[in-house]
């Protein structure tokens, strides 16, 4: 009896069975309120939970793809470092967990780095991935954030940092660390060429990475409920002996105390960067369309050249003549107001 049932009849209900098509993730529960929520919903919805509001992580390339205009940027490629300088090994070796949190997100480390333009004004942005062993912070992200402060300052564009980390990478030991002064260097220099730097914390930013580029923004920017602080609240609670009030290393808590300058849901996140970064270039304002209207066509970095009247026609002023994009990071020259 136990061969026929452990052995004729699966093999039996396999032939006759007809395949399940339907995928396992149609339906995704909210961490915050267990509400069951339909994928279309929630991709719609930009991973915002539509019950609770609870703002769940995003990959990185989804925040690339949502945060650029048309979803369109030039990936920065990041330089490559050396895999396992310690031979680290604790329950694992640091390479295999290298190679499951690469076979995951199908990247090389915890940083992407991408050029494009936000509400038409352009930025280099680097996002952590925290899919990829918690966001730390290695030689690989210290790397990352080097570029793309490089090549910030060489295209003179502004530079927005999404951190989502735990904090430094403890299987690189003092490499890791190094990363804190190598990458909070690389921000001063942008800041030196008069460039706008703006952090946008995510959940959860914590560690090293808080306590080095992520607070020295020119604006600092949080997606609600983001969890951002140094040490974790048992770490606090055991070494002060005392509770922490309700809220505590919250965004909308780090707000009221001065340590944020807006906390932005994620459906607006978009028009606020390009509306703090025009006010910090000194670029003008882009008018909303009228309802009913075409949309204009996207600013290019090329300036059409006049065309040149035929035969003996004496030529005339175009009525809308393409200008050249302002240098980003240089202060607007305009005479003031006279009374």
């Amino acid at each position: 009896m136990s061969w026929l049932s452990n052995f004729v009849r699966p093999k039996i209900q396999a032939l006759v069975r007809k395949p399940d098509a339907t995928p396992d993730n149609l339906w995704h529960k909210c961490p915050s309120c267990e509400q069951m929520i339909f994928h279309r919903d929630l991709v719609e919805n930009l991973h915002v939970c539509t019950n609770c509001g609870h703002h769940m992580r995003l990959p990185a390339k989804q925040r690339l793809a949502m945060l650029f205009d048309d979803g369109a940027y030039d990936r920065i490629d990041t330089p490559k470092v050396t895999a396992d300088p310690l031979r680290f090994r604790d329950r694992k070796r640091y390479t295999d967990r290298l190679r499951e949190a690469q076979a995951k997100t199908d990247e090389t480390d915890a940083i992407q780095v991408g050029e494009g333009r936000i509400g038409g004004v352009p930025a280099v942005v680097a996002v952590f991935d925290f899919d990829f062993l918690g966001g730390s912070m290695g030689m690989g992200v210290g790397e990352g954030l080097v570029k793309a402060a490089a090549v910030a300052v060489q295209k003179k564009r502004p530079l927005i940092v999404f951190p989502a980390s735990g904090g430094a990478r403890m299987q690189e030991g003092a490499l890791s660390l190094m990363q804190m002064a190598r990458t909070t260097v690389a921000v001063d220099r942008v800041k030196e060429a008069g460039l706008p730097y703006v952090v946008v914390f995510t959940d959860p930013t914590t560690g090293g990475v808080t306590a080095s580029f992520a607070m020295i923004g020119d604006i600092h920017i949080s997606e609600p409920g983001a969890l951002i602080g140094f040490a974790g609240q048992r770490v606090i609670e055991t070494t002060i002996r005392e509770a922490l009030p309700e809220g505590f290393q919250r965004a909308e808590y780090l707000m009221e105390h001065g340590m944020l300058d807006m906390v932005v849901p994620r459906n607006a996140l978009k028009e606020t960067l390009a509306r703090t970064l025009k006010l910090l270039l000194k670029l003008p304002p882009v008018a909303a369309p009228k309802p009913g209207t075409a949309l204009a066509e996207p600013v290019t970095n090329t300036v059409t050249p006049p065309r040149k009247p035929a035969g003996n026609a004496t030529a005339r002023p175009a009525e809308a003549t393409p200008r050249a994009e302002p240098a980003l990071g240089t202060a607007a020259t305009d005479e003031p107001h006279k009374a």
